[in-house]
């Protein structure tokens, strides 16, 4: 069992458009409403695969009780915490070459007690012995920098792995608090986390090892159309594959985050099935997640120790 935690969960809505015309009446010819937020899209990625999650989410309003209703569509067990606030709503407009313009609205603000509610139902998840906790994604207006802090004390002390995909002030609070089992920032966000740009592979492993010397154990790096690489204190590893044209990137890092949760022996292999899962969500609409029969793992090259030297651009 995977418990995720998912702070600010939303409706995503996703139009697809032949092509964004900005200031114009775009009609779309598709659209697509699934259960939405970083951490529920890493437990659909699992469900779909068979392998049990639990999504822990605050929920208000209609569309808070619509989220639910969806998780239970996808296969998800959902561990509402009810909260005064609307859940809120995201909308992505996908055009035919991929280009993706999303809308993020900013969540209900938690009251004090909502936070520590949302926190109480995650320790009671962890009674059970997890095999990991998730959290993932932005904090509401309320939940405070520190709010992933807290739950990586909860976690520490049930004897959880902590799993960590947020960015900007709460990473870099929880990444200087340490505890951390592993962080999955995208290139901007590792590059923020450090303070300055991030050009060579060499860069990205230097800025991993530096979070990793605060006390995280690993660090998954996403590189979008340029694979990801592993960094932890025994090894780097990059993986990628052939150029693929992307039907929504939205939630790609989250099948990625899944596929290495879900992926077993060693390093390489669960950076290849990181990478794969990733690829394949790609070409699927709006937030929609790969089932099995949809990986090509073969396509999936895995290099040990890559050339420090290299510009990303160039992986």
């Amino acid at each position: 069992m995977i418990v995720t935690v998912t702070p600010n969960p939303s409706l995503d809505r996703a139009l697809d458009v032949e092509r964004l015309e900005v200031g114009e009446v775009n009609r779309a010819h598709a659209a697509h409403v699934h259960p939405g937020g970083k951490g529920i899209n890493v437990a659909r990625a699992l469900a779909r695969h068979g392998l049990a999650a639990v999504a822990v989410v605050p929920a208000g309003g209609a569309d808070g009780a619509r989220l639910v209703t969806l998780l239970g569509e996808h296969g998800v067990p959902a561990v509402p915490v009810p909260v005064a606030g609307d859940t809120r709503t995201n909308v992505t407009l996908v055009e035919a070459d991929g280009v993706t313009t999303k809308v993020n609205a900013p969540g209900p603000r938690l009251s004090d007690a909502e936070v520590d509610a949302l926190l109480a139902a995650v320790e009671d998840q962890l009674t059970s012995a997890p095999r990991a906790v998730v959290a993932a994604g932005s904090l509401p207006a309320g939940a405070g920098d520190a709010f992933f802090v807290r739950l990586a004390g909860l976690a520490g002390r049930h004897g959880v792995p902590l799993v960590l995909d947020t960015s900007g002030a709460p990473l870099t609070r929880a990444v200087r608090a340490g505890g951390l089992s592993l962080v999955k920032p995208n290139e901007d966000e590792l590059a923020e986390l450090v303070g300055r740009d991030l050009v060579t592979v060499g860069d990205v492993v230097e800025a991993a090892r530096e979070v990793i010397a605060q006390g995280t154990t690993a660090v998954l790096v996403s590189l979008g159309a340029h694979g990801a690489l592993l960094v932890r204190e025994d090894g780097t590893w990059w993986a990628g594959g052939p150029p693929l044209v992307p039907l929504s990137t939205v939630g790609a890092g989250d099948s990625t985050l899944a596929g290495y949760l879900a992926g077993t022996g060693s390093c390489a292999d669960r950076l290849r099935t990181a990478v794969a899962w990733g690829r394949a969500a790609v070409l699927l609409p709006g937030t929609e997640v790969p089932g099995p029969d949809q990986l090509d793992l073969d396509a999936v090259r895995v290099v040990e120790t890559p050339d420090p030297h290299l510009a990303l651009k160039e992986l």
